[in-house]
């Protein structure tokens, strides 16, 4: 089939839940995408900062394939070695203390938000605790990530959704404190809002909302779904803020391209949490995302992952405020590490659709902002070949 016949095919059998671009993606190599037609793409977007490690990666294919080989799924009634391995790797990596394997990182807030309720019921012998979420954020779309997710615009088609959920101001200490009740459970954030457009908290503000926590048995829920996985310059988020969570939530570059997220927790809460049929799903932590999250882990050792993004992240840094100075439609620029957002005043789905014409893929997050979450792998060179297209896509759209 052409190109054609695989857009038709496609809007003709599925749900018709994404405005997708006019592009067939066939395969990929590094740090370049390719489509049936053959067009060779830059890839600054990451399947949305999923691919940390870039397209065909040996070692994360080969223990893909052998894994295939033994053995794919078995439930969660048996032990299986490949999740027992990665779990150890994901707490070593957070200085948490216990993990459970989800299949998606709505799945990983759901279950954060159940062990931050189950804990506060077990302390207060009663149900009932409200959770104080943030403005603008992005948590998912369940239900009751989505009753966390702090736009009106994602929620309104779905009320009514989970009771008991307020939202605070992001980087306002002020307006957290305003919002603590003595049935408040937990405080959830992205340590880095990315949908929200590319916000880092702020140092001060991380660190009060964990002495608050700290004073009123609150539980801090940080969601490193796009953040983490070494994104940041530290493997999580957090780590730049010496600030530690209670609970966190990780997916994406978790098991680059193999879908699986998990929801961590110190041995605090679990004491006090989830116990034997509180939680539970089929696919999570089977052998064959096992083997994808041990893979990764030992690649990001191998190739020194966190160095690579710490030396590369700051010439990004660099050359994207070049733009901003010399471009008169970005006004600002803001991110950590290699998760970084230009506010563009011209419309950027239409940047975003002008700049795959010209072979580079760049997203949005938010109504103004263009996103950079690309492969932590990439180079210096790609960064300057990024720059040069995207001059380019904004050149011809003056």
């Amino acid at each position: 089939m052409n190109k054609s016949d695989y857009i038709n095919a496609a809007e003709s059998s599925l749900l018709h839940t994404y405005n997708r671009f006019p592009l067939v993606l066939d395969h990929g190599e590094g740090v370049y995408l390719y489509d049936t037609d053959g067009k060779k793409y830059l890839d600054f977007a990451a399947g949305i900062a999923v691919c940390a490690l870039g397209y065909s990666n040996e070692a994360h294919k080969t223990a893909l394939k052998n894994q295939v080989d033994a053995l794919l799924h078995t439930s969660n009634l048996y032990y299986n070695e490949p999740t027992i391995a990665a779990a150890q790797k994901v707490l070593a990596a957070s200085g948490m203390d216990r993990v459970f394997f989800t299949n998606s990182g709505t799945e990983a807030i759901e279950g954060a938000i159940k062990a931050a309720k189950k804990y506060a019921y077990t302390r207060d012998g009663h149900a009932g605790h409200e959770i104080i979420a943030m403005q603008h954020s992005f948590h998912g779309r369940s239900i009751g990530a989505l009753s966390v997710t702090g736009n009106a615009h994602y929620q309104e088609p779905f009320e009514p959704l989970l009771p008991g959920v307020k939202f605070a101001e992001f980087n306002n200490l002020d307006s957290v404190k305003a919002l603590i009740t003595d049935k408040t459970c937990a405080i959830i954030m992205e340590t880095v809002q990315g949908e929200g457009g590319i916000y880092p908290a702020d140092e001060a503000f991380l660190s009060g909302v964990r002495a608050l926590c700290d004073e009123h048995d609150i539980l801090l829920v940080l969601d490193e779904i796009q953040c983490g996985m070494g994104r940041s310059g530290k493997m999580f988020a957090w780590q730049n803020y010496n600030v530690k969570p209670d609970i966190m939530t990780v997916a994406k570059a978790l098991g680059c391209g193999v879908p699986v997220g998990a929801f961590l927790m110190t041995q605090k809460v679990a004491d006090k949490s989830l116990a034997p049929g509180d939680h539970g799903t089929t696919y999570g932590g089977n052998p064959f995302v096992g083997a994808a999250v041990s893979a990764v882990f030992d690649q990001f050792e191998e190739l020194s992952i966190i160095d690579h993004v710490n030396e590369v992240a700051p010439y990004l840094a660099r050359r994207l405020d070049e733009l901003v100075d010399k471009y008169d439609c970005l006004t600002a620029h803001r991110g950590m590490g290699l998760m970084r957002g230009l506010v563009c005043t011209l419309p950027v789905g239409k940047v975003s659709a002008k700049a795959l014409e010209n072979g580079l893929i760049v997203i949005t997050a938010g109504s103004d902002v263009l996103r950079f979450v690309p492969p932590l792998v990439i180079e210096k060179e790609h960064v300057d070949e990024m720059i040069e297209k995207l001059e380019k896509t904004l050149d011809e759209m003056k």
